[in-house]
């Protein structure tokens, strides 16, 4: 019998309920809001870049004292996903996200009466940093549960909101800053982020109930109600209802000159037994952070390669402009450059989305090639030597990043790595742990910058994190595989011991008891 997907009619605020994962429906709704909060929170981030000369000269810093805003609001942003997790297991999707919008434009409106540096770093890199991880992570991973079979395109197409955002806020705050200055252009970007509590407004929880399915399967009923049935008709003793292995599986077991009396109390227990197995079990608590994934092989696995891909995700948009620089490319140019990376990224990701929603591919393995061509494009930016050079490397490197940075994530759900009903704690733990090469990955750039007096050298560092992380991802698929056969080995194990646990002459008995009745009726 075919699945059906129906939903269940409910008020706006209450969850969708299917039959099984709808692949669309309300999905289309939180893909649309996903696209305005990836817009609103990293391209933000990503745009902020244009207040950097303001900020120095207002409040008379260095580059890296200002950049450190940005750093301690990243850092917050991947360090708190745990929480962020915790807090969405236990008041919903829906009112984190609200409360994260509202946290972000409460930071950055109030960094637009900031006087020192230090006071951004705490309203920009604290509160705005951990507003940004509750509006994102809930968004991406309630998307996750609204979709499978086109998980991965509708993901990788609603995260170009990040790219586009990058296109329209730079130039449209540059343009504002010209007219009302720096702090009140700040303050509209606060006031705009706003919108992101409507985005978390549209994301209505969803509940898949596929035990009805299961309890309407054919085979089962028919042999209930002929077990009901022919226990009213013939009424027998009460050690054939115990097993009821004479009356389900041939009438001939059944004896029809039966004269045994039943006991009274044998329809009542009959019937109370069939209530409660036919009552659905009541559904487990929810935890609020399930660190089972942590004995997950596959999953330490894949959270090594993120922390080590990391490293490479941030070397080129930090130091492409500088790079192209030191090799006389003039300023223009090298903004030509960073834009056609960022241009590149988007059609990387809805490629990668429309590769992945193929079927059957194993993803894992699409995902390995892409960190591996990944790698590539990160070893080959010190051999450009011109403006065309470079222009090759940036928009090969910004497509390879877009495979990857717009399905990392969203393969968390995939049973290669942990499934669908884990990834809610496994994002928050994978995004956790990202946040470590997040913090240490800058820094580390510039030492080895500062130490050889080359930005080869950053690129260098970040394409070998990039082969490490590629070499943790391999080990993914085959860390599952070998983890599943230990799983289906214990299971055979358990079950071989449990059936010697039953009497090997379980019919025989009851044959017997059936028989012994009709003799001793006769004797008498």
């Amino acid at each position: 019998k075919k699945m059906t997907v129906k939903a269940v009619k409910m008020p706006c605020t209450a969850p969708n309920v299917y039959t099984k994962v709808p692949d669309g429906g309300w999905g289309w709704t939180v893909a649309f809001a996903f696209f305005f909060v990836e817009a609103l929170t990293y391209g933000i981030i990503k745009s902020f870049g244009v207040f950097f000369n303001d900020l120095m000269e207002s409040f008379d810093e260095t580059n890296s004292r200002i950049s450190w805003i940005i750093s301690i609001c990243v850092f917050v942003q991947t360090f708190t996903a745990p929480l962020s997790t915790v807090l969405s297991n236990r008041f919903g999707h829906r009112f984190v996200v609200m409360a994260g919008g509202v946290l972000i434009s409460t930071g950055m409106v109030t960094a637009s009466f900031a006087r020192t540096v230090v006071d951004m770093y705490v309203t920009i890199g604290v509160i705005s940093g951990l507003g940004y991880c509750l509006s994102f992570l809930p968004t991406v991973t309630i998307l996750s549960q609204y979709f499978d079979k086109r998980r991965s395109l509708v993901t990788a197409v609603a995260s170009t909101g990040e790219c586009f955002a990058v296109f329209s806020f730079a130039p449209a705050i540059t343009a504002l800053k010209e007219q009302i200055g720096w702090r009140y252009s700040l303050l509209s970007v606060g006031v705009l982020q706003l919108s992101i509590v409507v985005c978390g407004s549209l994301l209505r929880p969803i509940i898949i109930k596929e035990q009805e399915e299961v309890k309407a399967q054919p085979p089962e009923e028919p042999t209930e109600t002929k077990y009901m049935l022919e226990n009213e008709q013939t009424r027998t003793s009460i050690e054939s209802i115990d097993s009821g292995v004479e009356i389900t599986t041939s009438p001939s077991n059944v004896p029809g000159n039966a004269k045994a009396e039943p006991k009274s109390e044998e329809p009542k227990e009959h019937v109370q037994i069939l209530v409660e197995n036919n009552t659905t079990p009541p559904e487990p608590k929810t935890k609020l952070l399930d660190f089972s994934v942590m004995r997950d092989c596959s999953f330490i696995c894949y959270a090594f390669f993120g922390l080590f891909a990391t490293l490479g995700f941030f070397a080129p948009s930090l130091y492409i402009i500088p790079l192209s620089l030191s090799l006389g490319i003039s300023k223009d140019h090298s903004a030509y450059i960073l834009s056609a990376m960022a241009i590149a990224e988007v059609f990387g990701r809805i490629s990668a989305g429309w590769v992945l929603n193929k079927q059957p591919i194993r993803k894992i393995y699409i995902e390995l090639i892409c960190v591996v061509l990944l790698s590539v494009a990160l070893f080959a930016f010190p051999f450009a030597s011109e403006f065309w050079g470079l222009m090759t490397c940036s928009i090969f490197f910004g497509f390879m990043l877009g495979t990857v940075a717009g399905t990392h994530i969203p393969l968390l759900a995939e049973d290669d790595v942990v499934g669908i009903a884990k990834m809610s704690s496994a994002a928050g733990v994978y995004v956790f742990i990202q946040s470590l090469a997040g913090l240490a990955g800058p820094p580390l750039a510039g030492v080895l910058v500062d130490t050889t007096q080359n930005y080869s050298s950053a690129f260098y560092s970040c394409a070998a994190g990039m082969v490490l992380g590629a070499v943790f991802l391999s080990l993914v698929r085959p860390c599952k595989a070998g983890l599943c056969q230990g799983q289906q080995q214990h299971v055979e194990e358990s079950a071989a011991e449990v059936v010697p646990d039953l009497p090997d002459d379980f019919i025989e008995m009851d044959i017997g008891k059936a028989e012994n009745p009709g003799k001793g009726s006769e004797s008498t």
